[in-house]
C-alpha cells in the first residue's frame, strides 16, 4: 500500500503557521509528501527546503490574488499539489498548514486504509476535529465548528478539492472554478478512528489579525474587509461564543511550540454567550447526538 501527503502553504513564518509540526505529523504514514509552496513574502521556501528528509517533493507555485470568491483560489492551488501525486499511489493524505495529526492515532488511519484499500465503493476516510482557540487550553464547541471533514482520499483524477479546500468532491468532467464552489459529488466514507487537531484559532492576537486580513482577501473585496476585519493590529478573542476547556494531550510534535506560546488568553466558561439557537443546538446534540442543519460535505456509507 503506497500512501502519498499532500499539502499547500504561503507566507508560513508571516501568519505563523505550524506548518513544520503539520508535516512531522504527517511524514510518518506516507511514502512521499507533495508540499506546494506559494510564492511568499518571508522565507518559506526554504523553510520547507530546511526539514530533513528526503520523503518530501516541493511544487513552487504562484496564487492568483485577483481570485476572491468564496476562498476558491485555495482549492485551486490545493489541486496543484493532487495532480502532482505519484498514478502508483493507493491513498492520498491530505493536511492544511495548520491541522496536525496525534501519534497515537496512526495506526488506526493505517489499520482503515488497508482495510478499504480494494473496496472502490469507499472514496476516502472522515476525520473528527478538535478546533483550539485563543491557546491551546481551550476548544470550540459551537455549533459553528465543523465535526468532521475528509483527509484520506483515494488516488482518482476524478476527486477534485472543493470550495475553499475544506472538503473533496468528485467530478465526472474537470471542474470550472464555478463547478468548484457548486458542482460535484459527494465522497462515499468510512471512519478514519482519528482526529484532526486544528489550530488555525491558536497563535498571538497580532498574527491572527494578520491572518484574518489575508484569508478574507480570497472572499471579499477591500471595502468589506476595511469594515469587517478592520485596521486593528491585535485579533480580538473575547468575540467567541462558547469553548470547553481541553483536557486530553496534544500530538508530541506541538508540545515544544506550546512551551513557548507568548501570549495570554483567559475564558470563563460560566459566561458562554449562547443564542437561544445555540442552546437548542446543544441540547439537541446532548440529547440525540446530531445537530441539526449540520454541514456535511460526505456521504457515511
Amino acid at each position: 500500500m503506497k500512501v502519498v501527503g499532500f499539502t499547500i502553504v504561503r507566507n508560513a513564518i508571516k501568519l505563523d503557521y505550524p506548518v513544520l509540526e503539520s508535516l512531522a505529523s504527517l511524514l510518518p504514514l506516507c511514502d512521499e509528501v507533495i508540499v506546494s509552496v506559494g510564492k511568499s513574502e518571508d522565507d518559506t521556501l526554504n523553510l520547507i527546503k530546511s526539514i530533513p528528509t528526503d520523503k518530501i517533493k516541493i511544487v513552487e507555485s504562484v496564487w492568483d490574488d485577483s481570485l476572491r470568491k468564496g476562498g476558491v483560489l485555495l482549492a485551486i492551488e490545493t489541486n496543484k499539489a493532487l495532480d502532482a501525486v505519484p498514478a502508483d499511489a493507493d491513498w492520498l493524505i491530505y493536511l492544511q498548514a495548520d491541522e496536525v495529526l496525534h501519534e497515537n492515532d496512526r495506526d488506526a488511519i493505517k489499520a482503515n486504509m488497508l482495510k478499504w484499500k480494494d473496496d472502490k465503493s469507499v472514496d476516502g476516510l472522515l476525520f473528527s476535529y478538535k478546533h483550539f482557540y485563543g491557546s491551546y487550553d481551550y476548544l470550540g464547541d459551537s455549533h459553528q465548528w465543523y465535526k468532521n471533514d475528509i483527509r484520506v482520499i483515494r488516488n482518482d483524477k476524478h476527486i477534485r478539492s472543493y470550495k475553499d479546500a475544506q472538503g473533496f468532491r468528485k467530478f465526472a468532467t474537470p471542474p470550472t472554478n464555478e463547478d468548484l464552489l457548486n458542482g460535484g459529488e459527494k465522497l462515499h466514507v468510512k471512519q478514519s478512528g482519528a482526529s484532526v487537531y486544528h489550530y488555525g484559532w491558536v497563535k498571538h492576537p497580532e498574527f491572527q489579525q494578520n491572518k484574518q486580513k489575508s484569508y478574507h482577501k480570497m472572499w471579499h473585496e477591500d471595502e468589506w474587509l476595511d469594515k469587517n476585519v478592520g485596521h486593528a493590529t491585535e485579533f480580538d478573542y473575547a468575540t467567541v461564543q462558547s469553548l470547553a476547556r481541553f483536557t486530553g494531550q496534544h500530538p508530541l510534535v506541538m508540545q515544544p511550540r506550546i512551551k513557548t506560546k507568548n501570549w495570554e488568553f483567559m475564558y470563563d466558561e460560566k459566561k458562554k454567550k449562547l443564542t437561544v439557537k445555540e442552546r437548542f443546538f446543544k441540547l439537541t446534540q446532548s440529547l440525540f447526538g446530531w445537530r441539526p442543519g449540520e454541514y456535511k460535505n460526505y456521504k457515511l456509507v
